[in-house]
């Protein structure tokens, strides 16, 4: 049960004059390049508010126009035409249909490291058509283009001078801080009523880890902390922040152990599978929140595959007769002298201890020594936990296999070249089996994606994407 003393704390709203105080998991909030590689939640919300892609995402995770004020489909999906609105460059200078042909042109060039370009394969031409209409031409039709646009990761964001259109400006930069004002709309007529935006239209985003961002709101001194994940929500439980203010995405993606090394024990299907059948997932997940359901399966629906999610056997009761999981691995051990050491990749956090913990625990159980190391150091099994970008089996697929069978690579290549949705859906069916089937990867849950939200941000809302542009937040901006 809340006391009173904690309830009548979420009630009280933080002082709703001033900017709204966004604290964002990771580190400082930079304008960087998607180009050269993956962004953490900070650089994220940087470029979401300050480089606007041609379509971006609302507080429910749903497409609404950015630098382009409107958009049309033809040929089949096979071309997306986008006419662009009036807008500038942080420094005032009219932004043009070239200049955008030019940034998303360099996101999806050979040589980019966006995180995103693996599955933009389809676009085979950028084109300017006029000074305000692009085209975007694709080899093959894709529903979800729009969402992997709305990415903050597709921003048009300048290089020299840095800049994006908004629909924010960086005012000043603190360190960890940075301050943000809504920009000028240059659309709006020069005959409208010009009403400056109140001090509550702004926002200061802060970057820091974990610990800190909870403390900061604890004491009142945030409205919004954002990019939360499993490794730190313990810290949460350990404060006497009201329920009222803890709030989960009901984010879709992957959460589990990818096969990173595919030799010794790990190189047979079978060992693979006795280690998936003894990770207690349950425990695990449950130790975590009560509110964590555990997942057996790759893909969490049927989306766009030709059959329902593949059930791996290991996640099924064992028939009788069936060796069992310590029994498997102790017939490779007596065939296979030698230490049996398995290096798993985890992050850093309180929660991440609790994941090795059961990891561990299981792999003791069958009688191999596990090592921690570092998420991103060469390992054994490595802790995947990623949101998805858009709504597509592929994806999916493509990020468990790392690596795969030959059967379920080649299945993943060729959904992405398919020229038609139905034999695309086939493809991914069977990359999805094929991944079951060879225990490439280990699933364990979905993404747990938490905030901690002010009751003066009534506009905030939980979404798939759990993503949160810092520009809908509020139900009165002004």
């Amino acid at each position: 049960m809340v006391s009173a003393t904690t309830a009548l704390a979420a009630c009280t709203a933080r002082p709703d004059d001033g900017p709204i105080v966004v604290s964002a998991i990771g580190d400082a909030p930079t304008l960087a390049d998607p180009a050269r590689g993956a962004l953490g939640t900070p650089a994220r919300l940087m470029l979401d508010m300050t480089a606007q892609g041609l379509v971006r995402f609302d507080s429910t995770g749903q497409i609404e126009p950015g630098i382009a004020e409107r958009w049309s489909v033809i040929d089949n999906g096979t071309s997306y035409i986008f006419r662009l609105r009036d807008a500038e460059w942080s420094d005032g200078k009219p932004v043009t249909a070239a200049e955008v042909v030019t940034v998303l042109r360099r996101q999806i060039a050979a040589g980019s490291r966006n995180v995103l370009r693996p599955y933009l394969s389809a676009i085979e031409e950028i084109v300017e058509m006029t000074p305000e209409v692009i085209e975007i031409r694709l080899k093959h039709p894709r529903p979800d283009l729009l969402k992997l646009f709305a990415q903050p990761e597709m921003a048009i964001l300048r290089i020299a001078p840095p800049g994006g259109s908004g629909p924010y400006r960086i005012v000043s930069k603190r360190r960890r801080t940075v301050a943000l004002r809504p920009a000028f709309d240059p659309a709006r007529s020069p005959d409208d009523d010009v009403v400056e935006p109140s001090p509550a239209a702004n926002v200061s985003l802060i970057g820091e880890r974990a610990a800190r961002a909870i403390v900061r709101f604890d004491r009142r001194e945030a409205n919004l902390v954002t990019g939360g994940t499993f490794t730190d929500w313990p810290l949460v439980m350990t404060t006497q922040i009201a329920p009222l203010n803890r709030r989960f995405d009901p984010a879709a993606g992957v959460f589990g152990l990818a096969v990173v090394n595919r030799s010794g024990v790990l190189a047979d299907s079978e060992n693979r599978a006795a280690i998936a059948r003894t990770i207690d997932r349950a425990a695990f997940v449950a130790a975590i929140s009560p509110d964590w359901q555990p997942a057996a399966q790759l893909l969490p629906d049927q989306l766009d595959s030709a059959a329902p999610p593949a059930i791996p056997a290991w996640a099924e009761a064992p028939a009788v007769g069936d060796p069992t999981p310590r029994d498997r691995i102790a017939r490779w051990r007596a065939a296979n002298p030698g230490e049996l050491r398995l290096r798993v990749a985890v992050p850093r956090g309180p929660g991440a201890n609790l994941l090795y913990g059961y990891v561990g625990a299981a792999l003791l159980s069958l009688g191999i020594t596990p090592e921690r190391v570092a998420i991103d150091a060469p390992a054994d099994l490595r802790l995947i936990d990623a949101v998805a970008p858009y709504d597509s089996g592929r994806w999916y697929v493509a990020t468990a296999c790392q690596p795969c069978s030959e059967a379920a690579q080649a299945a993943i290549d060729a959904a992405r070249d398919a020229e038609s949705p139905r034999l695309r859906a086939q493809q991914i069916a069977v990359a999805d089996a094929a991944l079951a089937s060879d225990v490439a990867f280990i699933p364990l849950a979905r993404p747990l994606r938490w905030s901690l939200v002010s009751i003066r941000l009534r506009a905030w809302t939980g979404n798939s994407r759990a993503w949160h542009p810092l520009n809908h937040l509020r139900n009165d901006p002004n």
